[in-house]
């Protein structure tokens, strides 16, 4: 058995706090103090785990998401709508082996799902 667990989700980008100002929009969590165009976090002040990270980086691997996130929810046609108020762009809606979920893409391009639960 390990004592291994996940603490932050970690997301390269080119301005953490605006990244992190939509991510926080989008699961209604605060970003948490301090956050800027460097460095960001949102969930540590709530007691989240894990804690979603926002880090600048100099020049991201092109054509390559720096990160994922499948999230899930009981209001799917809600969630996705919401995301897009948010700054999301719809990518594509997807129903197969009995999982229903809509692919989008965060401000500044990186994909994730929203799949319903």
């Amino acid at each position: 058995m390990t004592d291994l667990a996940i603490a932050h989700v970690t997301v390269d980008c080119t301005d953490a706090a605006a990244l992190a100002a939509f991510y926080a929009g989008l699961l209604d969590r605060p970003v948490d103090p301090s956050p800027t165009e460097f460095f960001a976090t949102v969930g540590r002040s709530a007691g989240a785990h894990p804690v979603l990270m926002f880090i600048q980086v100099p020049d991201r691997t092109p054509g390559k998401n720096s990160i994922h996130l499948d999230l899930h929810t009981a209001d799917l046609p809600g969630a996705v709508a919401r995301a897009v108020g948010l700054g999301a762009k719809h990518v594509a809606d997807f129903a197969e082996y009995g999982v229903v979920w809509t692919t989008l893409a965060d401000p500044e391009g990186n994909v994730f799902d929203i799949g319903a639960s």
